[in-house]
């Protein structure tokens, strides 16, 4: 899994799964872009991702998190629910402002 943290007024927390960033997901209504510097981060294990994005939700950041293993581990530690979770071209992808 690949994490990236944009320091802003409010952390960015960008999150995707190793094997998607560098491509491009679309469907007829929304596309998101992986392939430029946003999701470009550091190759993190499951556990590291877990501290992390703990770490960083109590921070009050928000998060951008692409892929089925990245929004497995955000909905394991009460980030995300299904709810909050969109289909793009059978990609879930979840907007998390806390």
């Amino acid at each position: 899994m690949i994490i990236k943290i944009h320091s802003a007024y409010r952390n960015v927390v960008a999150v995707c799964d190793s094997e998607l960033l560098g491509k491009i997901i679309e469907d007829s209504k929304r596309r998101l872009d992986l392939s430029g510097p946003f999701f470009q981060g550091d190759e993190k294990s499951e556990e590291e991702a877990k501290e992390i994005l703990e770490d960083m939700k109590k921070e009050d950041a928000t998060f951008n998190i692409v892929g089925k293993e990245s929004c497995r581990i955000a909905k394991e530690i009460g980030l995300i629910g299904d709810e909050g979770i969109i289909l793009i071209d059978n990609i879930p992808f979840a907007l998390v402002l806390i």
